[in-house]
């Protein structure tokens, strides 16, 4: 059934009182980009489980040590009685697994899988978090900068980002880490460890993130908001901070998701190589870097580590790239 049409003249027009005869009345309501990226985020799946997985993994990292007490598990406490004296290998089952020790045991020393699995966590978030957060601070007030004002800071700035990405990162990583080892700064042990490796993973990684903003800044400082802004006597500080870095937000965002789990890999690569984190601390490159001794024989303690590297670099991949179809649709 048609609604009624009433004809003036030669135009026909539908009235809006036939048209919503019938429909009870609603508030429309509009909705912000946020909810918009939000609601494209939740259509798809593959992005929310990656996102839960990464929650799932913060609150473990964060309550680790709270966990480890409530399950009775100690990540550095030895099972001798587990492992064969004369092998040094565990004495059942694959890699000691058992309903005391369901990932298994260490060979050697015996210690729990899951309590070293658990404890690594906090240590290999850390180190990736605090990376990226350094590298997003200092890649985005260069990047910005340098877009905005171009000319000769541009020039200055894109150089030194040219001699940053041209050093060879691990091997410069590898020669701090260690030189650093015993104690500076008036800090030592894991305290010192950590940081260090915050600084040598950010502080060597913020030309990828400079670069990304600095073509962004490029894009948005010729839009009409900009020129408005200009127009009404705007200084240079005020478009940067008021008018520039909320439009970046977005990118800043999805490329900070991508960046976490290059660090994990990058601290996982250091301690690999014995210049990260130091045993006895449980870290997970530190648990591969001891794996390697064993992997022909006892395969499990290898495999336990790099499934937990694995899943957690697969869900911050998973979860950043729902994040740019979310926040850029037309990037996809």
């Amino acid at each position: 059934m048609t609604a009624p049409i009433e004809t003036t003249g030669a135009a026909a027009e539908a009235q809006p009182e036939a048209v919503l005869k019938g429909v009870p009345a609603q508030r429309i309501e509009g909705r912000s980009l946020g909810r918009i990226a939000l609601l494209r985020f939740r259509r798809d799946k593959v992005a929310v489980a990656g996102a839960i997985v990464v929650i799932l993994l913060v609150v473990l990292a964060a309550f680790s040590r709270p966990l480890q007490a409530l399950l009775g598990l100690d990540p550095d406490s030895p099972h001798q009685d587990l492992i064969d004296a004369n092998t040094t290998l565990p004495k059942a089952g694959f890699g000691g697994m058992s309903a005391a020790h369901p990932l298994g045991v260490d060979p050697k020393f015996g210690r729990d899988l899951l309590a070293r699995i658990i404890e690594g966590s906090w240590v290999s978030l850390l180190v990736a978090f605090g990376a990226t957060m350094l590298s997003v601070a200092i890649g985005t007030v260069l990047g910005v900068v340098a877009g905005f004002y171009r000319g000769r800071v541009d020039a200055f700035i894109s150089r030194m980002m040219d001699v940053f990405l041209a050093f060879p990162l691990l091997l410069f990583a590898i020669a701090i880490s260690a030189s650093l080892q015993g104690g500076a700064f008036g800090m030592e042990g894991l305290p010192l460890h950590i940081c260090v490796l915050i600084f040598v993973i950010g502080f060597f990684n913020w030309p990828y993130m400079g670069r990304i903003v600095r073509a962004q800044t490029l894009s948005l400082r010729e839009r009409e908001f900009v020129d408005a802004a200009r127009g009404m006597g705007a200084r240079g500080p005020f478009i940067l901070f008021r008018e520039l870095l909320p439009n970046l937000v977005g990118p800043i965002i999805v490329y900070s998701t991508l960046l976490i789990p290059s660090n994990i890999l990058f601290e996982a690569a250091l301690s690999f190589l014995g210049v990260g984190i130091q045993p006895p601390q449980a870290s997970w490159g530190g648990m591969l870097n001891q794996a390697v001794k064993y992997y022909e024989v006892d395969p499990q303690y290898m495999i336990v580590p790099g499934l937990a590297i694995f899943v957690t670099v697969l869900a911050f991949n998973l979860l950043g790239d729902g994040l740019r179809d979310a926040l850029d649709p037309r990037s996809r």
